[in-house]
């Protein structure tokens, strides 16, 4: 058909394409053992990080959910594309020319992937308003770009640009770039009306607004002229591309130090974003006209590897009603943390841009170390609500203030902030420590009572053969050093090896061994691999697909695991994909190879055991006298066998 990506270049694309590289661009990876690495998922929420990404085999598998795949199929789920504009992505990042079944270079402008198009066009829109910004006509915008401190060097940093007076002086720009009307109303850059479509963006100074992986995908406009009748900021529409409750303006400057320095600065304009920035706190980012809600946290999070060993989360906030507003709208969210969150308001209620202009560089870095806890603001803020002047007022603010003290996470500092919030108050500790027990006690009742219509379990404990059972997202059957199987909907057709079975464990790790080291299977090893018998259904059926495929991997442990998940039964691909990325206990090239040889010789050692077994049966029902060739022949392979066992313990 035409149009197709020819197999061979698919498959050179995935071959020559660092998987970590790419998903780097996304979450941030720890080492996790030798060629292994962890971090949070991108795929669902949690606290501890079971995302595991093996370069070695290309691929990467979430012992949480249990998403799972290969660099093509990881850009495809996180940017919402299609495979084939998937590959052409990864193709153009590692700059190999791919060819198609219909013999051409490439599909023409009607066979592109309407998102790519949608991404040119702003590609293209972005450098026409970084461009009309050194024009005469913007004179405004670089006044109003150096009245706040910023010159043409902080401009080109950020990719700031002008938006013309005109009517239509993006559109025949992009017009003249081969785009269609039907295209650029899909864009959001411009509006419609009685004679067709014209420029959204008009006398404004621009930024263009990107996603984590750097691509534009909107705009915000501030506005200039006193005859704009329009709003003093106007965005992007929400679009195929935009949707502002995910997106975070400067995330794609900010990303590399967030990670480094366990950092995320919240403020709330552009300009703010970039006076940190140039302040020395490279890790702000803003919200696009929206409060900082879930998916936006779902980002942080990603970047900070919000585990539990560190990090921190700042607000900067104005110190008006509408600030404080925003601050208690934050904590309403803080219980998705681990990492700490804090507040930072500067007195006078100036915003960092503002800080910088009248202080300097200096003041927005003191701003974000001054730093309070975001709970200590909340009661704070709670209390400025009531009359503590009153015996009235001070019971009421203890009935408000109390619950917010109860939902501080760290129970060690939960009791101080009681007896501060005692002396803020006036009242006995006792009495304030009794209210703030009360609601805790409440908050734990709710948050402990089952969601009407029963709520999912998860187990984390030792499982038996019992199959796959339950439809929780967590993994049940688990023993410690045995990695977790997929949950029951992926393998319905297989019964669960129990993971306190030696002899599954032991299968397990063999099969470890030939996806992520396939290069130890060469030779007689390789003999000896093809007749064990494996007697877990599961690891059996992976087993038999090894054998089909042979040691066509040509030495490519990327395409061996690649043939053999087509090789196996459906339902056993996750679990291919699990076994290909759990890390091997090993943290040296040395140590890889004598767990390996140790893991072999002991399924090998396994098999002679079973064979001497038989053997041995056999012999013992065997009369002696009346077949003495037979005992005989028996006895010499039953020394052979032990012979053999012998030898692989002192390889191993």
């Amino acid at each position: 058909m035409a149009g197709l990506i020819k197999r061979e270049d698919i498959d050179e694309v995935r071959q020559r394409t660092d998987i970590k590289e790419v998903v780097d661009g996304y979450v941030t990876l720890k080492g996790a053992g030798l060629g292994s690495y962890k971090g949070l998922c991108p795929f669902h929420d949690e606290r501890s990080p079971s995302f595991t990404v093996r370069p070695q085999v290309g691929r990467y598998h979430c012992f949480g959910c249990g998403e799972d795949g290969d660099v093509i199929s990881f850009v495809q789920k996180l940017d919402h594309i299609s495979f084939h504009e998937a590959v052409e992505k990864l193709a153009h990042r590692i700059g190999f020319e791919l060819h198609y079944e219909d013999g051409g270079s490439g599909p023409n402008r009607e066979d592109i992937g309407r998102r790519q198009r949608l991404l040119d066009a702003h590609k293209v829109a972005d450098e026409f308003f970084r461009a009309q910004l050194l024009t005469p006509g913007a004179a405004e915008g670089r006044n109003f770009l150096y009245g706040r401190g910023f010159d043409r060097a902080a401009a080109e940093q950020f990719g700031v640009g002008y938006a013309p007076q005109g009517w239509d002086s993006l559109l025949k720009h992009l017009r003249g770039r081969g785009y269609t009307d039907a295209e650029l109303k899909l864009t959001g850059m411009f509006s419609e009306g009685g004679r067709g479509i014209y420029d959204r963006f008009r006398g404004r100074l621009i930024w263009p607004i990107r996603d984590i992986a750097g691509d534009t995908i909107g705009f915000g406009a501030r506005k200039l002229y006193e005859d704009d009748q329009g709003p003093k900021y106007l965005n992007t529409p929400e679009t195929a591309l935009y949707k502002k409750s995910q997106v975070l303006y400067g995330i794609d400057l900010a990303k590399r130090n967030i990670a480094k320095d366990r950092q995320l600065v919240v403020v709330e304009g552009y300009t703010d974003v970039m006076a940190c920035h140039l302040a020395g706190i490279p890790t702000a980012v803003a919200t696009c006209g929206t409060a900082f809600g879930t998916e936006h946290i779902k980002i942080a999070r990603r970047l900070l590897s919000d585990d539990g060993s560190g990090g921190e989360v700042i607000f900067t906030f104005d110190g008006d009603a509408a600030g404080q507003k925003a601050a208690l709208r934050a904590f309403e969210e803080d219980q998705r943390f681990v990492a700490q969150t804090f507040v930072a308001v500067e007195p006078n209620g100036a915003d960092p841009c503002e800080l910088r202009q009248s202080k300097g560089d200096s003041a927005v870095r003191d701003l974000i170390g001054s730093r309070r806890p975001l709970f200590e603001f909340a009661i704070r803020a709670t209390l400025k609500r009531h009359n503590l002047d009153t015996v009235e007022g001070r019971i009421a603010a203890l009935r408000e203030s109390a619950p917010v003290v109860a939902q501080i996470r760290d129970a060690g500092i939960r009791p101080a902030y009681a007896r501060e919030l005692a002396g803020w108050l006036g009242m006995p500790v006792e009495e304030v420590s009794r209210a703030v027990g009360a609601a805790t006690k409440r908050a734990a009742q709710a948050a402990s009572a089952p969601p009407g219509g029963g709520g999912q379990t998860q187990s984390h404990g030792q499982g038996g053969g019992q199959g796959y059972a339950g439809s929780g997202r967590g993994y049940a059957g688990t023993a410690p050093g045995v990695a977790p199987l997929p949950p029951s909907a992926v393998l319905p057709s297989f019964n669960r090896p129990d993971p306190r079975d030696p002899v599954a464990a032991m299968e397990r790790q063999a099969l470890e061994v030939a996806l992520q080291e396939p290069g130890m299977l060469e030779g007689e090893t390789w003999q000896r691999f093809s007749e064990a018998r494996f007697s877990t259904p599961a690891y059996l059926a992976i087993h038999e697909a090894i054998r089909a495929t042979g040691l066509g991997f040509s030495g490519d442990p990327v395409r061996w695991v690649e043939q053999l998940l087509q090789e196996v039964p459906e339902p056993l691909r996750p679990l291919v994909s699990e076994l290909s990325v759990v890390p091997l206990p090993a943290n040296t090239p040395e140590g890889v190879l004598r767990y390996c040889k140790d893991i072999l010789a002991r399924l090998f050692e396994l098999q002679i055991t079973r064979v001497k077994a038989e053997k041995m049966g056999q012999l013992q029902r065997l009369d002696a006298s009346a077949d003495p060739e037979e005992f005989q022949r028996l006895n010499r392979e039953l020394m052979q066998l032990e012979m053999q066992r012998r030898s692989l313990r002192s390889d191993a």
